[in-house]
């Protein structure tokens, strides 16, 4: 819940005394009618636009605001101290005790959260930990799809930015089941990938974490072998100076979309986009290079898009918090900048874990010397045989 939010809700929980009728002399004689003036709404009357938004909130809360946050917590059989670290988890502002903000629905949803807890099934660590994931998940979420409504009905319909946003208000309420039916949808697919991912083929994921290694490496304490790519869109800075909102908007959405499909197809994950730049993981080396060379084929093939330059190492990483840290993720985003336009780079372990498959030609390039990691070796990765990924 945003801070607009609570204000909104607030706002809209004003009384108003209404205006009262002039009163009317009989005696007096009637004259000519005067000129009514011109007046908004009356005071205590709300707008359709007010009430739309006081239905949508009610639909999207569960109902009116009517509790305080002590009687929420003290429904929840908590104190307000524990209940509020749940709600900061989830992204909620700051409530005063006299606040009247939550429905019955927040205390049942809190409940859920202790419940866990108290079943012994999460420690509290843990369940800040996982609500600050769905906190922070939802509200990118949120942002992402009101953006693309409101893009989608300036380019439609041929309305202003403003008008599409106040447009939106009166038809979410016949989206909002369809989403969240999606949503949930999804999340137990993903869920049950990274169950296949844990279970199914952890074999398959050690066997592969020792290739190239010699057990000395600086990231060998790290938990996880993955194979970890960077692809960087070339000019984009100076492209992005000529282009105007629309133009740069539609840019940034085609590259990500784009790299989103071919991560997917590849069966390796889209971990997160910045700007003009996505990092993704790949479980094997040869699923991080079949990525890698369709990446760099499709930006390069791409009729609106300029080319990218992509780097990929395989090595062990910690991931927490939905992203991946360590110093593999490190020397992959050194060596995209070493990248020529259109081609990707591994270094020399990630080479040796792909030297014996002819799927992949490795060509060694000058070494270079790369702060933090002193001199390494770079090896161009190129198409060998086989057709290599194929979108549809």
């Amino acid at each position: 819940m945003s801070v607009e939010d609570q204000q909104s809700g607030e706002d809209l929980d004003q009384e108003f005394d209404a205006v009262p009728e002039p009163s009317v002399d009989e005696d007096t004689e009637a004259g000519p009618a005067p000129t009514p003036v011109p007046t908004g709404p009356p005071t205590g009357v709300m707008s359709a636009e007010r009430l739309a938004i006081k239905a949508l909130e009610a639909k999207l809360l569960g109902g009116e605001r009517k509790l305080r946050r002590r009687e929420v917590a003290a429904g929840a059989g908590v104190s307000i101290l524990s209940a509020r670290k749940i709600w900061r988890a989830l992204g909620f502002p700051n409530f005063g005790d006299e606040d009247v903000a939550f429905t019955e629905r927040d205390q049942a949803a809190l409940s859920s959260i202790l419940d866990l807890v108290r079943a012994g099934l999460l420690t509290e660590e843990a369940a800040i930990s996982v609500t600050r994931s769905i906190g922070q998940m939802t509200d990118r979420m949120v942002v992402w799809q009101i953006e693309a409504l409101v893009e989608d009905m300036v380019s439609e319909q041929g309305i202003p930015d403003a008008v599409a946003r106040k447009q939106l208000v009166g038809q979410l309420p016949a989206l909002v089941d369809s989403l969240e039916e999606i949503l949930v949808y999804s999340y137990r697919r993903q869920l049950n990938a990274g169950v296949q991912r844990l279970a199914v083929r952890a074999e398959a994921g050690l066997q592969a974490s020792e290739e190239g290694r010699e057990g000395d490496e600086d990231d060998s304490p790290l938990p996880l072998a993955r194979a970890v790519g960077f692809a960087d869109l070339v000019s984009y800075t100076s492209l992005s100076r000529r282009m105007n909102e629309k133009t740069l908007a539609q840019l940034v959405q085609r590259f990500e979309n784009k790299c989103a499909e071919i991560i997917s197809v590849g069966g390796g994950r889209l971990v997160k986009t910045v700007g003009d730049e996505v990092l993704y993981i790949a479980e094997t080396p040869a699923a991080g290079a079949e990525i890698s060379l369709a990446l760099a084929q499709a930006f390069t093939e791409d009729e609106i898009l300029p080319q990218c330059r992509v780097s990929m190492v395989w090595g062990r990483i910690l991931s927490r918090l939905g992203d991946i840290y360590g110093p593999t993720v490190n020397l992959a985003a050194r060596l995209t900048t070493l990248a020529q336009p259109g081609t990707v780079l591994v270094d020399a372990m990630t080479a040796a874990a792909l030297g014996q498959d002819d799927r992949f030609v490795l060509v060694p390039q000058k070494s270079e010397n790369v702060r933090g990691f002193g001199e390494i070796h770079p090896v161009m990765l190129a198409r060998g045989r086989g057709k290599g990924l194929v979108l549809d």
